[in-house]
This record gives C-alpha cells, structure tokens and sequence, in this order.
C-alpha cells in the first residue's frame, strides 16, 4: 500500500491514514485524538460490525484534518440499495468499526482555512464521492473518476484505473468515514459541498446526493429518444426515479421489471404511465417482453445490482467465490432487447461475471454501457435550477418513511428483508439537528413496533 500511495497528494495519504484508524474498530476509533475534535463532544454514528450486523453507537465527533475540510452537522441521511451490499458483506475491504452512509445533507459547522466558497452555516447537501476539484476527470465535472482521492490498490488493479473515493463504502473505496451520523468531515468542501437555496425542503434536497443524478445520469448516458420503448430491471427508488427521467427525456413506454410485488405497485402508483412486469409470475422475461413490446425494447436500463443471481448456477458460483456479480440479469437485458439497442448499467458490479453472452452482444450490434458511478458535480445543479425548483420533478414521490438515526439498526434489517407490510423504499433519516418536515413529506414514525 505505501508504493500506492506515494503517487497520491499529502490529503490523501491524510485521509487513508485517517480512514484506517477510524474503521479498524470503533473503540479504537473513539481514542484516536489525532482524528477527534479536541473538545471530547461525541456524536452517534452507524457502524458495520460484519455481514449483516450493523449497530448505532457513540464515537467521537470527526476535526478538521486538512485546509480544505468542513464539518458538517447532519440534518438528514438516509439508506440506500448499494448499502445493502456493504450490509452483507459483498464489497471487499470492509473492517469493523466502518461508519456508513454516503447520502447526507446538513449545516456547515467548521472550515478549514483553504475553504473560500462554501461559509459556516451553510445548508448543504454533499455528492457521495469525493472529487479534488482539479485532476482531469474533475476539471471536466467527471466527478466519479476522480484521481487523487481514493488510493486503493486494489480497485486500481480490478479495474486498471484510479475511481473516487466514496463516502461510508470501505477501504475498496478510499476508507471514508460516512455521513449515517450525527457530523461528518467533508473533504473538499468546496467542491463537494452544493450550497442550497431556501426554496427546497430539507427532503427534497437531501437526495441530490446520489439517488437522483444516479438515476439521470443512467437515463442520460444510455440516452433516450424520443418515442422509444425501454424497460427498467429493479424498480427500487434509482429504478422508479430512471422510470421518471426516462419519460421526461421522451419515452413512449417504460416498462418495469422486478419481483417485489409491492414495490411494482408502489411505482405503478407514482408513475401511472408505467407499465409493470412481475418477473417471478413469467416463465421467461425476455419472450414476456417480446410479446409486450415486439421486436425487443429499444433500451435496457440496469437498476438492481450483480449480487442478485436468479439460477441455480450462479448462486453456487457466488456462494463459492468463483464470481462476485450473477450475469443473470444482464443475459435477459440482452436477449430484451432489438438488435442495435442499448443496454445501460447503473446497478452496482464491483468485479467479475460469469457466462456473459457475450455473442448475443457482438452478433447483434447491442451496446453495452457501463454508466459508472453517476459524476454527481455534472448533473446536480441542472436537477435542482431546471427540475426541483420549478416543480417538475418531486423527490419526495420515492420517501415512505422518516426515522430517526437511533433506529438505523433495524431499518437496515426491515430495508434487506422488502416486507410488503413495511413498504419501505427511500427513507428520510432525522438526527437531533433535524428540522421539522417540510410540505409533503412523511411525519416521524418508528420502526420499532
């Protein structure tokens, strides 16, 4: 790891370090005074403490390590899909004491002395990867590329190049501490931090972070034109929100395709135009789709993840280690679609297949795209001044609950499970520096009955 690192800048050497101590256990994170505000104040936090066992502790509130940081008091966070695949231990580098999150609003409390844009007392909502601001990927708003902040030798070696670090996703991903807490040190401010206006709720903000350029930019990247057919595999809220940008951006129909059969009806509900497809009630999806949209859909959107396998085959080869990703889904988004379609992946595959078909793909002209983790810097600012702000977009369509963080334990068991009677989708997540809820969204409710 050293020779890794000497390639990188002082900051992130800084922050390796920092991650490194602050995950390997959270007792030891706790007396780490090198990392902790010098007055003593904790804060709770949410830790991963191994495969499926997650816990709210209390640790020590995050300094100011470098010129460039911030300390933000957390207002609002929440849980994600791609959390559950740290929840069960499917992304490598994971250790004890990790504080998760990578979806986070709040105040500026601090700010180092090299932060000139972004002011204590600020209300901000923070892009779930972390970009210098300066390396080439950066300069060109590619946020998610980002060279200097994530030193990982081995997502350099998985994927032949350098990707950002992320907020609260392990060391694979830079070994950020992560925003499921009461404060968070936000690296970068500047250029991480999106100051907003006064014109947007608290929970309409918050998913600025991540949920919703993920989903536009899976929309935008595999591109839709006008009156075409597309189907969205895994309608979880980045599958409902693509659903919504898909008919924004001009699609004639969008079909989704999923097995939570109250989730389906859950998007049936927001998007009346949406039409829905069981895949567990068919014997086939992709003759199912062919009889629904016939010739093939133009475009596949990838929304639901590799660690999900349908067949016998794939499950032994994950259980086993032979794969880390089921090409299951990805083999029917291929045979879905018309020759020359287009098949866009946004869905989280952190590294090897198994059985692509791989001459479906060359022999009928698909393109194949990987949409990479969403460059947040490109698209939030669009979101917010072209669609939020002048009501054209809701985010609050996809919140079903507000919680508050001393119940995140159980929220990440009740989110794994999809209960039907829980009816959980996005989850607005309170701290005590919350504000009240803002118009249209969900009261505080408990999770403990």
């Amino acid at each position: 790891m050293a020779n890794a690192a000497a390639n990188f800048t002082e900051h992130t050497l800084g922050e390796y370090t920092e991650g490194t101590a602050a995950t390997a256990g959270i007792s030891n994170y706790s007396i780490q005074h090198k990392f902790a505000d010098s007055s003593g104040e904790k804060m709770l936090a949410l830790i991963w403490e191994g495969k499926n066992r997650v816990k709210v502790v209390e640790t020590a509130k995050p300094r100011l390590i470098d010129a460039t940081d911030a300390i933000v008091r957390v207002t609002g966070t929440t849980i994600c899909g791609s959390d559950l695949h740290l929840y069960h231990g499917a992304v490598i580098e994971m250790q004890q004491g990790d504080i998760l999150g990578h979806e986070y609003m709040g105040i500026v409390e601090q700010i180092g002395a090299g932060v000139t844009k972004v002011k204590v007392g600020d209300r901000v909502v923070a892009s779930f990867q972390i970009s210098c601001g300066t390396c080439r990927f950066c300069v060109q708003k590619l946020s998610s590329q980002c060279e200097k902040t994530n030193n990982s030798s081995v997502a350099n070696a998985m994927y032949g190049h350098r990707t950002a670090g992320v907020l609260g996703y392990s060391h694979f991903a830079g070994g950020y501490a992560g925003g499921q807490a009461e404060y968070v040190r936000a690296p970068f401010a500047d250029v991480n931090l999106l100051v907003l206006p006064d014109g947007i709720t608290d929970e309409r903000a918050l998913f600025l972070s991540d949920v919703l350029p993920t989903s536009y930019n899976c929309v935008e990247d595999t591109h839709i034109y006008g009156g075409e057919t597309v189907g969205v595999w895994g309608i979880g809220p980045v599958g409902l929100f693509a659903a919504k940008w898909a008919f924004i951006k001009g699609a004639k129909r969008v079909i989704a395709i999923d097995s939570v059969q109250w989730r389906l009806e859950y998007a049936k509900s927001k998007i009346p135009e949406l039409e829905v497809l069981d895949f567990g009630k068919v014997k086939s999806v992709p003759e199912e789709l062919k009889r629904l949209a016939p010739g093939g859909l133009d475009v596949a959107l990838e929304c639901a993840a590799g660690e999900y396998p349908k067949s016998i085959l794939h499950k032994i080869e994950t259980a086993i280690g032979l794969e880390t990703d089921s090409s299951d889904t990805l083999n029917e988004m291929i045979l879905s679609v018309r020759p020359y379609g287009r098949i866009g992946i946004t869905g989280l595959y952190t590294g090897y297949t198994n059985h692509l078909n791989i001459g479906a793909i060359m022999q009928t002209g698909i393109r194949l795209i990987g949409n990479g983790q969403a460059p947040v810097l490109k698209y939030w600012d669009s979101i917010l001044n072209d669609y939020i702000l002048p009501g054209k977009v809701d985010p609050n369509l996809m919140i079903s609950h507000r919680i508050p963080l001393e119940e995140m334990e159980e929220l990440y068991k009740k989110f794994d499970k999809r209960d039907p009677k829980d009816g959980l989708m996005k989850v607005f997540v309170t701290t005590k520096f919350s504000s009240p809820p803002g118009e249209g969204s969900p009261r505080l409710t408990s999770l403990k009955k």
